[in-house]
């Protein structure tokens, strides 16, 4: 009897493993950055004098990429940083100045200084450049420009550029007015829409292809490698390890940034100063029934738009995966139309150079004037997303979102 019972628990036991087996998800494969695939790149640079653009994002590992690579043995002469700085502590548009890398010893030349492009003397050693910068995938987040004006500096010097990608966090749709080239900007210098839906490297292929190719020498042909993410498509979630920049300080504002940061383009805070950069917005003019908030200085935020004033506004933070959902694969500029309608002083809302630069062309500006709904506007962006997405889908190094 004392067998028979054994048998049935271990039969039982047996039955509930299988079961378990069956119905337990397999938790997806973490992805690996492109940084951290060093058996695909090493090789690439040994024995090579090496520039890099990288700042505080550009990790193995937990270690920024120059400290490993300056440790490992590779030649890196020269270090190039974006906007924010090398090791991203400088205020948003603050200009940046060289220096050199206390850490490390090495030269560290700014591109969001005195000047945007790596000069021909900057580059007078150098065998290979290396680019690793985590984007967040909209067109006004000034790396991708960064990007172009490097890229731009490798062709026109005949220097073999690599790419090392990093995963997109808005690369899950695509959205927004495509930018007219008359309102060319830092803040925006391709005909493509806010969110574009590539990462670095995809885009780093795209700008080749369709906008750089005509730089070459006559015949030539750039060298161009970008390596590749692995375990990530464009439907990944991907958590951004580093915040990007000190006024991203988290997923909600990577979220929210694409169409909150069109507020950067009026006279409303666009939250920064506050615990909640993007996802609180407001100004003093608005009603007194709304969420308030009062921007301070802080670090990154020294002299925030309405320092020290009570606003009202709006709070739009919350749950990222919550968030995300929300968003519903589109820019969400109901925000931007309720704010212009309850503003007292419609005459002084926008920052309107800014706010051209930031949306690519002066029509977002006269549908709101004009008092188009949210849907009319989407509607009018869609003869250039599905344009644009044909030329999108010939530079994808990854399993697209549709």
């Amino acid at each position: 009897m004392i067998r028979l019972l054994i048998l049935y628990i271990l039969s039982s036991s047996l039955l509930l493993a299988c079961h378990a087996q069956n119905t337990t998800k397999i938790a997806p494969s973490p992805v690996i950055t492109a940084a951290e695939r060093t058996e695909l790149y090493f090789p690439l640079i040994r024995h090579k004098n090496i520039a890099i653009f990288a700042n505080h994002t550009s990790i193995i590992n937990d270690v920024n990429i120059v400290d490993s690579l300056h440790k490992a043995g590779f030649s890196i002469k020269v270090v190039f940083g974006p906007e924010h700085g090398f090791r991203g502590t400088a205020d948003a548009g603050a200009k940046v100045g060289n220096e050199t890398d206390p850490k490390t010893g090495i030269s560290v030349v700014s591109l969001y200084g005195s000047k945007r492009r790596p000069s021909s003397q900057d580059l007078k050693s150098i065998d290979l450049m290396l680019f690793d910068i985590q984007d967040v995938g909209t067109r006004f987040y000034t790396y991708i420009s960064s990007l172009e004006e490097y890229m731009i500096a490798a062709i026109e010097n005949d220097i073999p550029l690599i790419v090392l990608d990093r995963p997109n966090p808005n690369g899950f749709y695509v959205s927004g007015p495509i930018l007219d080239t008359a309102f060319r900007s830092f803040v925006g210098m391709q005909p493509v829409p806010v969110v574009y839906g590539m990462t670095i490297g995809e885009y780093a292929q795209y700008l080749l292809g369709e906008h750089l190719q005509n730089k070459t020498r006559k015949g030539a042909k750039f060298n161009l490698t970008v390596i590749p993410l692995k375990n990530w498509d464009h439907n990944s979630v991907y958590e951004l390890p580093v915040k990007p920049s000190p006024n991203l300080p988290d997923m909600a504002s990577v979220y929210r940034y694409a169409s909150t940061c069109f507020f950067e383009g009026t006279v409303l805070s666009e939250g920064r100063g506050t615990e909640k950069p993007f996802q609180y917005f407001g100004h003093p003019s608005l009603p007194k029934n709304l969420f308030s908030f009062t921007p301070r200085s802080m670090p990154g935020a020294a002299k925030p738009k309405l320092l020290n004033q009570l606003s009202y506004g709006w709070d739009v933070s919350g749950d990222p995966t919550a968030i995300r959902a929300s968003i519903n694969n589109t820019l969400q500029i109901e925000y931007l139309l309720e704010a212009y309608r309850l503003f007292p002083q419609k005459d002084s809302f926008f920052l309107k150079k800014f706010f051209y630069n930031l949306s690519g062309s002066e029509q977002l500006y006269q549908q709101i004037v004009n008092g188009l709904s949210a849907a009319e506007i989407r509607l009018s962006w869609e003869p250039g997303i599905t344009a644009f997405k044909k030329v999108r889908k010939k530079y994808l190094l990854y399993k697209d979102f549709e």
